[in-house]
């Protein structure tokens, strides 16, 4: 959740830089020469380090946002207590892209740098980074969408290719999050769901496998459901403006990784409008969100830094098993609740494991 950069980032360019002498520096003197071969000597030591590379949604970070999520990202701080540390005992290079030409364009670049493992937080992503390596080990932070049935891996156990990690079983929560919303808002009756096709776009065949929990789930509680896709941030606004004709009474937000990025859009556009919102992600809550029901999204990012420290000392992403949280966590956040006129019942503070007052 907040990795990122560009090459500017990262040190892909030193060995070139520091390995090329200029005949003319070369032939002013043997002082120059002395200056040179040590920059020489840095970049070969670059060149045999590992190098890890980072496809991220979005737009690219600047240095001092890259820095910031750096340092209180829990997979870099994870990776720094598993003995890894950029520019040290290894080189990150990153990538980002907010449309799918983008993404895959930097997958392409991250695939010719022959980086040692690939790391990033969706299944589409992963897809995408597929679609140009069957070799270099991916890992998945957080898959949103099941990996067996994306077609990425053979199954949980013996992932059998190139790709593993952990999946959050977003669709499995899917009837959970819409009874949480009913028991929220009274009279529920209409329902939004927000989604990006930036990523999703790459596995069409998981679009059909997500909107049948909810149609079925939406049934069996009396709720129409009304499904909104976004393709870039400005398709945000008149998506909720689509709420509200529709007269939709909350929305559900899927597609955590763009969604993330673009969080306090989302977070302040379901406050202007009014429209109670639950999330996958307790992060989109602690700055105002309404409410969240999933996975703990810093334990994922500590797993997933295991696993790509597992690969860099010389695992095979075939062999290491998928893995699916065991424990979800409801957070509330009661001063959003207040603001959008909820009462919240007894009942459902008594569920939360946290409530943000």
């Amino acid at each position: 959740m907040g990795s990122g950069g560009d090459s500017r980032f990262g040190l892909s360019d030193c060995p070139r830089e520091g390995a090329l002498i200029d005949r003319r520096t070369f032939l002013a003197g043997s002082g120059a020469v002395l200056v040179a071969l040590p920059l020489a000597a840095e970049a070969q030591k670059s060149e045999k380090l590992p190098h890890v590379g980072i496809l991220g949604l979005g737009p690219t970070p600047s240095p001092q946002e890259l820095a910031r999520s750096v340092s209180t990202n829990p997979f870099w701080q994870s990776m720094r207590q598993l003995g890894w540390v950029d520019g040290q005992n290894m080189v990150v290079e990153r990538r980002f892209g907010e449309s799918p030409d983008q993404l895959r364009r930097g997958a392409a670049e991250l695939v010719r740098l022959k980086v040692d493992v690939l790391f990033v937080s969706s299944a589409g992503l992963a897809k995408i980074l597929q679609l140009e390596t069957r070799t270099i080990p991916i890992v998945v932070g957080r898959a949103d969408n099941d990996l067996v049935a994306a077609g990425l891996v053979d199954s949980l156990a013996r992932p059998g290719g190139n790709i593993t990690g952990s999946q959050l079983l977003n669709d499995e929560l899917i009837p959970k999050r819409l009874e949480l919303l009913k028991a929220l808002v009274p009279n529920l009756s209409k329902v939004a769901l927000l989604r990006e096709d930036v990523t999703t776009s790459a596995l069409p065949q998981i679009l059909d496998r997500y909107d049948q929990p909810i149609t079925s789930a939406a049934r069996s509680l009396g709720i129409e459901v009304h499904t909104f896709i976004v393709r870039r941030a400005g398709d945000l606004a008149p998506a909720f403006l689509g709420m509200k004709r529709n007269h939709d009474q909350g929305v559900m937000v899927a597609s955590p990784a763009f969604m993330f990025v673009h969080r306090k859009a989302v977070i302040d556009l379901a406050a202007a409008h009014r429209i109670p919102a639950i999330y996958e992600l307790q992060v989109f809550v602690e700055p105002g969100g309404l409410m969240s029901y999933g996975v703990n999204a810093s334990e994922m990012q500590r797993r997933a830094a295991a696993y790509v420290d597992k690969i860099l000392r010389g695992a095979k992403p075939a062999d290491l098993p998928v893995e699916q949280p065991t424990k979800f966590e409801l957070v509330i956040n009661l001063k959003t609740a207040r603001a959008l006129g909820l009462t919240i019942p007894p009942s459902l503070l008594g569920r939360a494991d946290e409530v943000i007052q």
